[in-house]
């Protein structure tokens, strides 16, 4: 199904949740979450009163958010790098969906998805790709963009024959070195040059991403906890990332150690509308440390949006992205960047989080 189609459908959703509205008294009829968010007359209101803003004539599928024209071109799942010598990185204000997870020895790395935005400024640091991230960059239909690998990664892009840049084996041609950084935290890439990369490989400049549901007043935060801030730890001290909620904006603020974390290219505090924390088992594959993250069992989780802390749980099905579900229902996420948290359950995830 196009997006046209989507949104078609959903103009017609929307038109008959108004009619019904209209005519049914005080009672009050809510509209299940759907692909974007819609907006409903309350039983107090009629359309003439009140008439709901134009739905944007294209929506971006990752984000929800109204877009200029279709967008259909194939993301792009970038490894970048979070130790201390890579902040700020670059791009990362750009990103549609962020996740941030473990790698060996305790620190964290990101998975960034790339599909809405132009912007000719850098992304980076890449860094190398492991087993699950190739797993996180696939559910969007990503090219897996990298700077190496470890060997079991190594095995799976070449056996399964992944459709991945690498900056060592396969594509270097696409990337290039930063002089004012050192190695290895000196790796970056461009839009323009990826796309040239996955040109010359002849992989697909379309995809089809995953449906997912926003709303941009879900039902679910009727009745939640307040969570106007969040502190995360994961597993290291000099890891500690804190998000303050801004009313006004409808956005959480990250920090990193206490210090806003920013995008070098434009200096802005890194934002999302939407936070996930979830709980997935974690092993140790070998001596190094590198680690097993499983992530299709499902667990808990709980979501943060619009200053409201909804607990719930994770599941995901073959060949589609993680899902959150509450009582049954998917939740839907509010029009915005979405940034995925995976935290082990070796403890429990209180250890890792608190919120207020």
């Amino acid at each position: 199904m196009t997006q046209r189609m989507r949104i078609a459908m959903q103009l017609t959703m929307a038109a008959a949740i108004v009619g019904l509205t209209a005519c049914g008294g005080s009672k009050e009829t809510q509209a299940p979450p759907t692909e974007t968010a819609l907006p409903t007359a309350s039983a107090s209101e009629s359309p003439s009163e009140s008439p709901s803003p134009p739905v944007a004539a294209f929506l971006a599928p990752l984000t929800g958010l109204p877009a200029e024209q279709e967008v259909t071109n194939r993301p792009f799942s970038v490894m970048i790098n979070n130790l201390a010598p890579a902040r700020p990185q670059s791009g990362m204000t750009q990103a549609d969906i962020v996740w941030e997870l473990l790698a060996e020895g305790g620190i964290t790395r990101f998975v960034a998805v790339f599909q809405s935005k132009e912007f000719a400024e850098p992304i980076g640091p890449v860094r190398s790709i492991r087993p699950y991230y190739i797993q996180v960059g696939e559910f969007y239909n990503g090219v897996l963009v990298h700077a190496g690998a470890s060997n079991d990664g190594f095995a799976i892009l070449q056996k399964q024959k992944k459709e991945d840049l690498d900056e060592i084996t396969n594509a270097g041609a696409y990337f290039y070195r930063e002089k004012t950084r050192k190695a290895p935290h000196n790796v970056y890439t461009t839009l323009e040059k990826l796309r040239e990369g996955a040109e010359k490989r002849k992989y697909s400049n379309t995809a089809n991403v995953p449906l997912l549901t926003f709303n941009d007043n879900p039902p679910a935060l009727v009745g939640a906890s307040d969570a106007t801030n969040v502190d995360i730890k994961f597993l290291l001290a000099s890891y500690k990332v804190s998000y303050a909620y801004d009313s006004a904006k409808e956005l959480y603020y990250r920090s990193i150690n206490d210090e806003p974390h920013t995008d070098l290219n434009n200096g802005e505090q890194l934002s999302a509308s939407n936070l996930v924390v979830l709980s997935a088992k974690h092993d140790i594959k070998d001596d190094v440390g590198r680690l097993i993250v499983d992530l299709d069992k499902g667990g808990e989780a709980i979501l943060f949006q619009k200053g409201k802390a909804i607990p719930c749980q994770w599941e995901r099905r073959e060949g589609d992205v993680i899902r959150l579900v509450k009582d049954g229902q998917e939740l839907p996420f509010v029009p915005g960047i979405t940034y995925f948290h995976v935290v082990p359950t070796s403890k429990p995830m209180s250890d890792y989080m608190t919120y207020q």
